[in-house]
């Protein structure tokens, strides 16, 4: 029996690989067999090897533990238990054969018995023995070293209502995005290839029902999409971490496993621990020994100049003992050897960078970035509706909801939040008083600066003026408290649900209203300079009596 599926390639020494397959690396429960199989060429997109189509050398496959190349042949050999997925890695320089609703094909899901059959949602269909062969295919075609991918934070649907929402509001924006980036740049000069989709977990909320119907949403887009499992994407009736994700695996495959693009590596993983072994209650953030032990595997085929990508859902920020830390240091001891980086996670609900350094546990060269990705769910679909019968839904550090661009050029990287439903250029939301007092005046202009942290430069002119700094604060977004106290003060009911009560934004900033400023209107002007050096400005009037 043949079973032919996807692949991709990477950098090891046969003897290498050959010690990896050989070695006892246990994978799953259950007896361990051998899975063997090809990577070849698909040259006539047939979904089967043909006589002439060449075999691929030098290959990475995994059994989610140990990373093998191919032969010389484009064969490979795997240890592999009685549940367990063995993938390939994309390779640079070819693409994956994709299903109809645009998910990568790249793996084969070996369970001879099934999932458990007590799960409340479906996990796999019982397999049946390992196939003789299990053969992975790869489609010829350049890829370049400039591109984009789209990032989705938490689309987080707890119904239909709430995934039409997310259709609405988030995919019909952003579908047929395939042959440029549409309103990343409003004067319509600055277009690159859109590659694929990244969404980071919580890609429902409970109701694993609804994971095939996201699929079907989600393919309107029309690029290939990788999907992150978060903690909402779990079943929760798993005693183990390693059966929490039946479902995840039925429908998208794999929760950890790692591709490449270009001049990057991107590594998908689960980082959600559960049940929490500390008490067996709830989740932890975190990894398995097996997953971090695939990344050690995985990165050893990867070159150093590379730029290397991590994509999850809970961030690695420590907050209430949120993340297991010796797993953290584990993760950032691996990545340090490489010069370029980037973590992107999810799971806050709010948007934030940040950079992590000696005192983290960090070693590299330069400080190591996360970037905690804004939600295209938003404020779990809250606040009133707007004109296209959608929640506003703006996050609690006052973020409105939206997406990333995640521009690539060649090793390096810059990011782009585009806020759902506003121009591209859309990147400070200014507050003002309508009318402050000319003397003994506290009242303040505020710029919340989506993509800014506590060291970003803010600063301000009023009526064209001088220049002058902005002060960043540790508060609550003002015009968030404005939409807030609008359902709690409001007499008559309001369209959608009352949003939930604030946090405190990481990327605000203030400027005390001068006193010697005269009556009448006044205009603001506030510019930003984010992370990668780029500059943005927004314009304000308010009064004076």
């Amino acid at each position: 029996m043949r079973v032919l599926l996807i692949g991709a390639i990477l950098i090891a020494s046969s003897a290498q690989a050959q010690q990896a397959a050989n070695g006892s690396q246990q994978t799953a429960t259950g007896s361990q067999q051998i899975a063997k199989g090809i990577v070849y060429e698909d040259a006539n997109g047939n979904g089967k090897k043909d006589r002439r189509e060449k075999a691929v050398a030098g290959v990475a496959v995994s059994n989610g533990k140990a990373v093998v190349l191919t032969d010389a042949k484009g064969n490979y050999r795997l240890p592999i238990g009685d549940d367990a997925i063995v993938f390939v890695v994309k390779p640079a320089g070819y693409k994956l054969p994709l299903q109809e609703n645009k998910l990568p094909k790249f793996y084969y899901n070996h369970k001879p018995a099934g999932s458990p059959a007590a799960m409340k949602y479906k996990g796999v269909d019982p397999t049946g023995p390992l196939p003789k062969s299990i053969d992975f295919a790869l489609l010829p075609g350049g890829e370049s070293d400039v591109y984009t991918a789209l990032v989705f934070g938490d689309p987080q649907p707890l119904n239909e209502t709430e995934l039409g929402y997310f259709d609405r509001g988030i995919v019909d924006e952003v579908s047929g995005i395939v042959d440029g980036v549409r309103g990343l740049d409003d004067k319509a000069n600055s277009i690159q290839q859109v590659a694929f989709g990244i969404s980071l977990g919580d890609l429902v909320w409970d109701d694993l029902n609804l994971q095939p119907k996201y699929i079907e949403v989600m393919k309107k887009i029309g690029l290939p999409w990788h999907n992150t499992m978060g903690n909402h994407d779990m079943n929760y009736e798993a005693t183990s971490d390693s059966l929490s994700d039946e479902t995840f695996e039925r429908n998208f495959g794999p929760a950890t496993y790692s591709f490449n693009y270009g001049q990057a590596h991107f590594i998908i993983f689960d980082d959600i621990l559960y049940p929490d072994p500390r008490d067996q209650k709830g989740y932890w953030g975190g990894f398995r020994k097996d997953q971090l032990d695939f990344m050690e595997n995985d990165l050893k085929t990867v070159p150093k100049d590379k730029l290397v990508i991590c994509a999850f859902h809970i961030p690695l920020q420590q907050y209430a003992d949120s993340y297991n830390l010796t797993d953290r240091q584990r993760y950032f001891d691996l990545l340090q050897p490489f010069a370029n980086t980037l973590t992107l996670s999810a799971h806050t609900h709010l948007q934030r960078n940040d950079l992590y350094t000696e005192k983290d546990g960090w070693h590299g060269a330069k400080p190591h970035h996360e970037y905690n990705a804004g939600t295209t769910c938003g404020d779990w679909h809250s606040g009133e509706l707007n004109e296209i019968g959608v929640p506003v839904s703006t996050m609690r550090d006052g973020t409105p909801k939206g997406y990333a661009f995640l521009h690539i050029n060649c090793n390096q990287y810059t990011i782009n939040y585009k806020a759902a439903g506003h121009p591209a250029a859309y990147q400070i939301k200014l507050f003002a008083p309508k009318l402050a007092q000319q003397k003994r005046n506290s009242a303040g202009i505020y710029a919340n600066f989506f993509m800014g942290r506590p060291d970003s430069k803010l600063e301000i002119r009023i009526d064209n003026g001088e220049w002058a700094p902005m002060v960043w604060v540790d508060d609550a977004d003002p015009l968030y408290l404005d939409a807030l106290h609008k359902f709690d003060f409001t007499e008559v009911p309001l369209t959608g649900r009352r949003p939930s009560n604030p946090e405190n934004c990481t990327h605000l900033w203030r400027f005390a209203i001068p006193n010697n400023l005269s009556p009448g209107q006044h205009q603001a002007e506030v510019r930003a300079t984010d992370l990668f050096g780029k500059t943005y400005t927004e314009k304000i009037s308010f009064g004076i009596n």
